[in-house]
């Protein structure tokens, strides 16, 4: 689900840009004129009756016409922008680290669970046509759902996590790669494919399997971008007991920045559930939309509305004597 780079304004219609000469044209003019108006003497008398014009709101006026006009003379040549457009169809691999660390109590009431309840929460937001795949790991990976639009399938498979020792970050990866092969057609156009990412939350740093960096390669080449989530925090709670004996289980954040980076995807960061949470529906709203060039008329032809009232009412106040 690769990222398009706005570009610079383009237009359909480019030629008829040179119509802006005609705005410095009547600003040259403008401002010969204004050299040229030598105003009345005044007597003292006449001061205190008839106040003074205010010089900058003829100027101001003038300006706020001009600028009307160039904002109509641009809506005229059609300009082309990238805006934000809902996606109709994609597929995200939900990637959820199970191993042994999750069990820390550092994030109420422990990284698993609050993990789950908050995967579940953005799976559901995710638009109806949308196949969503579940993949565990821990020392092994494991695709717990293929890619599907039955939401309550991976709703259970999340409720039904299991944890495991070790982590294997690069082989989730790769394992979530595999589940994109099971993507069933789309039955309005079958040789359509439409485009995809990871959603990976971990809490540790790879100590098993394939590097991860390794794994970003690879879904670049796939044009996958990994979205990944460094999950819990550095406080007196990050520890899991083993054999009776503590154990800290910090998040690498370098890896999983790296990770990010190298796929072209984002990494975000969680230290608490309401964290995660907002950090789900951040990725929601990027990988929910695609930018597509669009015709933005409207938004020069409002511009040009805003400034002509604007001019309006400083020709007005000018002619009233206000304020």
């Amino acid at each position: 689900m690769a990222t398009m780079t706005p570009l610079a304004l383009e237009f359909m219609a480019p030629n008829r840009l040179w119509a802006l000469l005609i705005i410095v044209l009547i600003a040259a003019l403008y401002v010969v004129l204004s050299g040229r108006t030598t105003p009345r003497p005044m007597s003292s008398r006449l001061r205190l009756v008839v106040p003074k014009d205010a010089a900058w709101k003829r100027h101001g006026a003038v300006l706020l016409a001009l600028l009307s006009l160039g904002a109509l003379i641009v809506a005229w040549a059609i300009p082309m922008d990238y805006v934000n457009k809902p996606r109709d169809r994609a597929t995200i691999v939900v990637a959820v680290d199970v191993s042994w660390s999750m069990e820390a109590e550092d994030i109420d009431p422990n990284r698993l669970v609050a993990a789950q309840t908050s995967a579940k929460a953005f799976v559901d937001s995710l638009p109806e046509r949308f196949n969503v795949a579940l993949v565990t790991f821990a020392g092994t990976p494991d695709i717990a759902v293929p890619p599907t639009v039955d939401r309550g399938a991976v709703a259970r498979a999340i409720d039904a996590f299991q944890l495991a020792p070790s982590t294997a970050v690069g082989e989730g990866v790769y394992r979530s790669l595999e589940a994109l092969r099971q993507v069933p057609p789309d039955p309005d156009d079958p040789e359509a494919v439409p485009p995809a990412a990871i959603v990976l939350l971990s809490d540790g740093a790879t100590n098993i399997g394939r590097s991860s960096a390794g794994a970003a390669e690879a879904a670049k080449a796939a044009g996958v971008p990994v979205y990944t989530i460094a999950y819990g925090t550095d406080g007196p709670n990050a520890y899991v007991e083993q054999d009776g004996q503590r154990q800290r289980v910090s998040v690498d954040h370098w890896e999983l920045s790296e990770l990010a980076r190298l796929s072209g995807g984002q990494k975000y960061s969680a230290e608490s559930s309401g964290q995660l949470r907002e950090t789900y529906e951040a990725i929601r709203r990027s990988v929910g939309t695609e930018r597509v060039p669009a015709e933005v008329t409207d938004r020069y032809a409002g511009l040009a509305i805003v400034f002509a009232v604007l001019s309006a009412l400083g020709v007005i106040s000018l002619g009233a004597r206000w304020p």
